[in-house]
């Protein structure tokens, strides 16, 4: 079993919450579910969760919800805790580079703030 848990920044916003915040009623509805699902579940789905190739170890949870695809990334504190750190909506086929980079950075400054 999984857990979840979201990156807060270093001001304490997270990245996450604002942008669940910023979704209609049904894509929220949708994102909880699909959350609960990899909570939930002792093998997710790559449907739903599946790691990025040629990254620092992210991983995204994957929304489709109608035309609109979504994507949460984040990353993998010890075997059961993940940590989603970055979100947007995907229009294009590969998840851009930028958005990686971000959740990559946003990697690193969580394992550094938690050594201190």
């Amino acid at each position: 079993m999984i857990e979840i848990k979201f990156y807060k920044k270093s001001n304490g916003k997270c990245p996450i919450e604002k942008f669940l915040d910023s979704l209609t009623a049904n894509q929220a509805q949708k994102a909880t579910w699909v959350l609960q699902v990899i909570e939930e579940l002792p093998k997710v789905p790559t449907t739903y969760l599946k790691k990025l190739v040629n990254t620092d170890d992210i991983w995204e949870v994957r929304l489709k919800l109608g035309n609109n695809t979504f994507r949460l990334l984040g990353f993998f504190d010890g075997p059961e805790l993940i940590i989603l750190n970055h979100a947007f909506q995907k229009k294009t086929q590969k998840t851009p580079k930028r958005d990686i980079k971000l959740a990559e950075e946003r990697k690193r400054d969580y394992f550094e703030r938690r050594k201190k």
